[in-house]
Protein backbone atom coordinates (compact mmCIF):
# COMPACT_ATOMS: atom_id res chain seq x y z
CA UNK A 1 0.00 0.00 0.00
CA UNK A 2 1.38 3.51 -0.77
CA UNK A 3 2.32 5.89 1.52
CA UNK A 4 -0.27 8.81 2.00
CA UNK A 5 0.99 12.33 3.52
CA UNK A 6 -0.95 13.64 5.63
CA UNK A 7 -0.52 17.70 5.59
CA UNK A 8 1.23 19.24 8.76
CA UNK A 9 0.02 22.28 10.49
CA UNK A 10 2.82 24.08 9.27
CA UNK A 11 2.40 23.10 5.40
CA UNK A 12 -1.19 24.14 5.97
CA UNK A 13 -1.03 27.26 7.66
CA UNK A 14 1.50 27.81 4.87
CA UNK A 15 -1.19 27.63 2.34
CA UNK A 16 -3.37 29.15 3.91
CA UNK A 17 -0.93 32.15 4.63
CA UNK A 18 -0.02 32.45 0.84
CA UNK A 19 -3.60 32.06 -0.70
CA UNK A 20 -4.56 34.44 1.77
CA UNK A 21 -2.23 36.95 0.43
CA UNK A 22 -4.62 37.38 -2.46
CA UNK A 23 -6.92 38.82 -0.77
CA UNK A 24 -4.31 40.73 0.97
CA UNK A 25 -3.39 42.03 -2.24
CA UNK A 26 -7.05 42.71 -3.48
CA UNK A 27 -7.02 44.76 -0.44
CA UNK A 28 -4.19 46.98 -1.12
CA UNK A 29 -5.25 47.26 -4.59
CA UNK A 30 -8.89 48.49 -3.64
CA UNK A 31 -7.31 51.53 -2.28
CA UNK A 32 -6.34 52.37 -5.24
CA UNK A 33 -9.23 51.66 -7.37
CA UNK A 34 -11.28 55.65 -6.51
CA UNK A 35 -8.30 56.35 -8.49
CA UNK A 36 -8.73 54.01 -11.26
CA UNK A 37 -12.06 54.41 -11.58
CA UNK A 38 -11.58 57.77 -12.28
CA UNK A 39 -9.06 56.98 -14.75
CA UNK A 40 -12.45 55.01 -16.82
CA UNK A 41 -14.02 57.65 -18.54
CA UNK A 42 -18.00 56.06 -18.10
CA UNK A 43 -16.79 54.75 -14.29
CA UNK A 44 -15.58 58.71 -13.36
CA UNK A 45 -18.96 59.87 -15.17
CA UNK A 46 -21.17 57.81 -13.15
CA UNK A 47 -19.58 58.11 -9.87
CA UNK A 48 -19.83 61.95 -10.97
CA UNK A 49 -23.50 61.81 -11.53
CA UNK A 50 -24.34 59.29 -8.85
CA UNK A 51 -22.51 61.37 -6.03
CA UNK A 52 -23.93 64.33 -7.64
CA UNK A 53 -27.91 62.70 -6.79
CA UNK A 54 -26.57 61.24 -3.55
CA UNK A 55 -25.63 64.71 -2.33
CA UNK A 56 -28.52 66.52 -3.40
CA UNK A 57 -31.03 63.43 -1.51
CA UNK A 58 -28.90 63.79 1.84
CA UNK A 59 -29.35 68.01 1.92
CA UNK A 60 -32.81 68.21 0.17
CA UNK A 61 -34.07 70.19 3.15
CA UNK A 62 -31.68 72.54 2.93
CA UNK A 63 -31.38 73.65 -1.10
CA UNK A 64 -34.76 72.84 -1.57
CA UNK A 65 -36.66 76.03 -2.11
CA UNK A 66 -40.23 75.09 -0.92
CA UNK A 67 -41.48 72.19 0.15
CA UNK A 68 -42.53 69.15 -1.68
CA UNK A 69 -46.69 69.40 -1.05
CA UNK A 70 -46.57 72.96 -0.88
CA UNK A 71 -49.82 74.17 -2.74
CA UNK A 72 -50.55 77.29 -4.32
CA UNK A 73 -53.44 77.75 -6.75
CA UNK A 74 -52.61 81.05 -7.94
CA UNK A 75 -49.40 79.76 -9.07
CA UNK A 76 -50.18 76.48 -11.23
CA UNK A 77 -48.31 75.29 -14.30
CA UNK A 78 -45.93 78.67 -14.50
CA UNK A 79 -43.18 77.60 -16.93
CA UNK A 80 -39.43 77.26 -15.76
CA UNK A 81 -37.89 80.19 -15.66
CA UNK A 82 -36.14 82.86 -13.29
CA UNK A 83 -38.38 85.70 -12.83
CA UNK A 84 -41.22 83.37 -11.31
CA UNK A 85 -39.82 82.44 -8.67
CA UNK A 86 -39.99 78.56 -9.54
CA UNK A 87 -36.64 77.58 -11.79
CA UNK A 88 -38.07 74.74 -13.23
CA UNK A 89 -41.99 75.86 -13.01
CA UNK A 90 -44.94 74.34 -11.02
CA UNK A 91 -47.41 71.54 -11.39
CA UNK A 92 -51.00 71.32 -11.58
CA UNK A 93 -51.47 72.21 -7.92
CA UNK A 94 -48.51 74.80 -7.67
CA UNK A 95 -46.40 72.94 -6.23
CA UNK A 96 -42.43 73.56 -7.21
CA UNK A 97 -40.87 70.84 -9.66
CA UNK A 98 -37.62 71.43 -8.55
CA UNK A 99 -38.61 70.96 -4.89
CA UNK A 100 -40.56 67.45 -5.54
CA UNK A 101 -37.65 66.60 -8.11
CA UNK A 102 -34.93 66.54 -5.39
CA UNK A 103 -37.31 65.18 -2.84
CA UNK A 104 -38.08 62.46 -5.11
CA UNK A 105 -34.11 61.80 -5.85
CA UNK A 106 -34.73 60.56 -1.64
CA UNK A 107 -37.11 58.21 -2.34
CA UNK A 108 -35.45 56.14 -5.52
CA UNK A 109 -32.12 56.41 -4.14
CA UNK A 110 -33.56 54.79 -0.92
CA UNK A 111 -35.92 52.26 -2.78
CA UNK A 112 -33.04 50.89 -4.69
CA UNK A 113 -30.06 50.95 -2.20
CA UNK A 114 -32.70 49.62 0.46
CA UNK A 115 -34.55 46.83 -1.94
CA UNK A 116 -30.29 45.87 -2.91
CA UNK A 117 -29.06 45.21 0.46
CA UNK A 118 -31.77 43.03 1.20
CA UNK A 119 -31.71 41.08 -2.05
CA UNK A 120 -27.76 40.66 -2.04
CA UNK A 121 -27.95 39.48 1.96
CA UNK A 122 -30.71 36.86 1.34
CA UNK A 123 -29.68 35.38 -2.46
CA UNK A 124 -25.17 36.06 -1.43
CA UNK A 125 -26.14 33.84 2.03
CA UNK A 126 -28.22 31.13 0.81
CA UNK A 127 -25.99 30.98 -2.81
CA UNK A 128 -23.23 30.19 -0.58
CA UNK A 129 -25.03 27.54 1.53
CA UNK A 130 -26.30 26.04 -1.56
CA UNK A 131 -22.94 26.06 -3.80
CA UNK A 132 -20.65 25.06 -0.60
CA UNK A 133 -23.31 22.28 0.73
CA UNK A 134 -25.09 20.93 -2.60
CA UNK A 135 -27.13 17.67 -1.89
CA UNK A 136 -31.32 18.32 -0.77
CA UNK A 137 -30.62 22.67 -0.01
CA UNK A 138 -29.14 23.05 -4.03
CA UNK A 139 -32.12 21.38 -5.23
CA UNK A 140 -34.49 22.97 -3.34
CA UNK A 141 -33.22 26.52 -4.09
CA UNK A 142 -32.66 25.44 -8.01
CA UNK A 143 -36.00 24.44 -7.99
CA UNK A 144 -37.62 27.48 -6.56
CA UNK A 145 -35.57 30.04 -8.27
CA UNK A 146 -36.85 28.75 -11.39
CA UNK A 147 -40.19 28.90 -10.53
CA UNK A 148 -39.54 32.36 -9.87
CA UNK A 149 -37.40 32.98 -13.00
CA UNK A 150 -40.60 32.07 -15.01
CA UNK A 151 -42.44 34.85 -14.25
CA UNK A 152 -40.99 38.37 -15.68
CA UNK A 153 -40.05 40.85 -13.14
CA UNK A 154 -42.17 43.60 -13.38
CA UNK A 155 -45.46 41.85 -13.60
CA UNK A 156 -44.49 39.66 -10.94
CA UNK A 157 -44.03 42.55 -8.69
CA UNK A 158 -46.84 44.07 -10.12
CA UNK A 159 -49.25 41.37 -8.86
CA UNK A 160 -47.74 41.36 -5.34
CA UNK A 161 -48.69 45.30 -5.24
CA UNK A 162 -51.98 44.89 -6.23
CA UNK A 163 -52.00 42.34 -3.19
CA UNK A 164 -50.12 44.34 -0.55
CA UNK A 165 -51.02 47.95 -1.92
CA UNK A 166 -48.99 50.51 -2.27
CA UNK A 167 -46.24 51.69 0.45
CA UNK A 168 -42.32 52.15 0.70
CA UNK A 169 -41.84 48.99 2.82
CA UNK A 170 -44.43 47.11 0.58
CA UNK A 171 -42.66 48.08 -2.74
CA UNK A 172 -39.27 47.33 -1.05
CA UNK A 173 -39.96 43.63 -0.31
CA UNK A 174 -42.10 43.02 -3.46
CA UNK A 175 -38.79 44.46 -5.35
CA UNK A 176 -36.44 41.87 -3.00
CA UNK A 177 -38.88 38.80 -3.07
CA UNK A 178 -37.64 38.21 -6.23
CA UNK A 179 -34.69 40.80 -6.97
CA UNK A 180 -32.02 37.83 -4.47
CA UNK A 181 -32.62 35.28 -6.71
CA UNK A 182 -29.42 37.14 -9.72
CA UNK A 183 -27.38 37.06 -6.00
CA UNK A 184 -27.89 33.60 -5.60
CA UNK A 185 -27.17 32.08 -8.57
CA UNK A 186 -23.87 34.21 -8.92
CA UNK A 187 -22.59 33.68 -5.76
CA UNK A 188 -23.57 30.21 -6.11
CA UNK A 189 -21.62 29.73 -8.98
CA UNK A 190 -18.80 31.63 -7.35
CA UNK A 191 -18.74 29.29 -4.33
CA UNK A 192 -18.92 25.75 -5.83
CA UNK A 193 -15.85 27.24 -8.12
CA UNK A 194 -14.11 28.55 -4.60
CA UNK A 195 -14.30 25.48 -2.54
CA UNK A 196 -11.97 23.17 -4.49
CA UNK A 197 -9.28 25.49 -3.88
CA UNK A 198 -6.03 24.48 -2.05
CA UNK A 199 -7.03 27.81 0.61
CA UNK A 200 -10.11 25.77 1.47
CA UNK A 201 -8.70 22.72 2.11
CA UNK A 202 -5.91 23.47 4.15
CA UNK A 203 -8.60 25.37 5.79
CA UNK A 204 -10.76 21.99 6.47
CA UNK A 205 -7.54 20.65 7.93
CA UNK A 206 -6.51 22.98 10.69
CA UNK A 207 -9.89 22.50 11.77
CA UNK A 208 -11.97 25.08 10.73
CA UNK A 209 -15.57 25.45 10.87
CA UNK A 210 -17.86 25.56 7.78
CA UNK A 211 -19.30 29.14 8.47
CA UNK A 212 -15.11 29.90 9.18
CA UNK A 213 -14.53 29.44 5.89
CA UNK A 214 -17.41 30.37 4.20
CA UNK A 215 -17.49 33.79 5.88
CA UNK A 216 -13.34 34.49 5.95
CA UNK A 217 -12.01 32.20 3.19
CA UNK A 218 -14.81 32.62 0.51
CA UNK A 219 -16.36 35.60 0.87
CA UNK A 220 -13.73 37.84 0.54
CA UNK A 221 -12.80 36.21 -2.80
CA UNK A 222 -16.07 36.62 -4.33
CA UNK A 223 -17.44 40.16 -3.06
CA UNK A 224 -15.91 42.40 -6.22
CA UNK A 225 -18.48 40.34 -8.56
CA UNK A 226 -21.10 41.09 -5.55
CA UNK A 227 -20.54 44.75 -5.43
CA UNK A 228 -19.90 44.69 -9.25
CA UNK A 229 -23.82 43.07 -9.95
CA UNK A 230 -25.35 45.02 -7.05
CA UNK A 231 -24.72 48.27 -8.49
CA UNK A 232 -25.67 47.50 -12.28
CA UNK A 233 -28.69 46.24 -10.45
CA UNK A 234 -29.10 49.32 -8.72
CA UNK A 235 -30.53 51.19 -12.05
CA UNK A 236 -32.81 48.63 -12.31
CA UNK A 237 -34.47 48.65 -9.03
CA UNK A 238 -34.78 52.54 -9.44
CA UNK A 239 -36.38 52.26 -12.68
CA UNK A 240 -39.24 50.05 -11.39
CA UNK A 241 -40.21 51.83 -8.40
CA UNK A 242 -40.73 54.56 -10.78
CA UNK A 243 -42.84 52.05 -13.03
CA UNK A 244 -44.98 51.34 -10.34
CA UNK A 245 -45.29 54.69 -9.00
CA UNK A 246 -46.34 55.71 -12.43
CA UNK A 247 -49.24 53.30 -12.18
CA UNK A 248 -50.14 54.45 -8.90
CA UNK A 249 -48.90 50.86 -7.44
CA UNK A 250 -45.59 52.27 -5.82
CA UNK A 251 -44.94 55.35 -3.41
CA UNK A 252 -48.10 56.64 -2.28
CA UNK A 253 -49.41 59.74 -3.99
CA UNK A 254 -48.58 62.23 -0.75
CA UNK A 255 -44.80 61.65 -0.84
CA UNK A 256 -43.10 62.87 -4.06
CA UNK A 257 -41.56 60.25 -6.41
CA UNK A 258 -40.63 60.76 -9.95
CA UNK A 259 -42.77 57.89 -11.37
CA UNK A 260 -45.96 59.58 -9.76
CA UNK A 261 -44.69 63.02 -10.98
CA UNK A 262 -44.37 61.53 -14.72
CA UNK A 263 -47.99 60.26 -14.50
CA UNK A 264 -49.71 63.30 -13.35
CA UNK A 265 -48.09 65.55 -15.88
CA UNK A 266 -48.41 63.40 -18.79
CA UNK A 267 -52.05 64.97 -19.23
CA UNK A 268 -50.50 68.58 -19.51
CA UNK A 269 -47.68 67.14 -21.97
CA UNK A 270 -49.02 70.04 -25.06
CA UNK A 271 -49.35 72.68 -22.64
CA UNK A 272 -47.12 72.28 -19.99
CA UNK A 273 -44.11 69.95 -20.85
CA UNK A 274 -41.86 70.12 -18.16
CA UNK A 275 -44.17 68.42 -15.62
CA UNK A 276 -43.63 65.21 -16.79
CA UNK A 277 -40.48 65.48 -18.74
CA UNK A 278 -38.31 66.92 -16.09
CA UNK A 279 -38.61 64.50 -13.52
CA UNK A 280 -37.99 61.91 -16.44
CA UNK A 281 -34.86 63.52 -17.23
CA UNK A 282 -33.78 63.35 -13.93
CA UNK A 283 -34.72 59.64 -13.36
CA UNK A 284 -33.14 58.80 -16.95
CA UNK A 285 -29.76 60.65 -15.31
CA UNK A 286 -29.89 58.54 -12.28
CA UNK A 287 -30.08 55.25 -14.08
CA UNK A 288 -27.57 56.09 -16.81
CA UNK A 289 -24.91 57.36 -13.86
CA UNK A 290 -25.76 54.08 -12.08
CA UNK A 291 -25.32 51.86 -14.88
CA UNK A 292 -21.97 53.41 -15.86
CA UNK A 293 -20.92 53.44 -12.30
CA UNK A 294 -21.19 50.04 -12.13
CA UNK A 295 -19.67 49.34 -16.17
CA UNK A 296 -16.74 50.96 -14.73
CA UNK A 297 -16.81 48.97 -11.56
CA UNK A 298 -16.90 45.43 -13.42
CA UNK A 299 -13.87 47.00 -15.16
CA UNK A 300 -11.99 48.24 -12.14
CA UNK A 301 -12.50 45.16 -10.21
CA UNK A 302 -13.76 42.26 -12.31
CA UNK A 303 -13.10 42.53 -15.63
CA UNK A 304 -13.93 38.83 -16.39
CA UNK A 305 -17.15 39.17 -15.22
CA UNK A 306 -20.20 38.41 -17.94
CA UNK A 307 -22.82 40.73 -17.88
CA UNK A 308 -26.13 39.10 -16.49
Amino acid sequence: MGHVSIPSDELCKGVISTARTVPYVRASRRRGTVKRLLAHGGGRTGLIIVAAFVLVAVLAPVIAPYAPDEVDLDSWLIPPGFGSGHLLGTDQLGRDILSRIIYGSRVSILVGLTTILISSVVGIGLGMLAGYYGGALDRVLARFTELLLAFPYLIFVIAIMSVIGPGFWNLVWALSFKGWVEFYRLARALTMSEKNREYVDAARALGRSDGVILVREILPNISNSMLVLGTLRMGNMIMTESSLSFLGLGIPPRIPAWGSMIADGRRYMLGAWWVATLPGIALALLVLGMNLLGEGLRDVLDPKMMEG
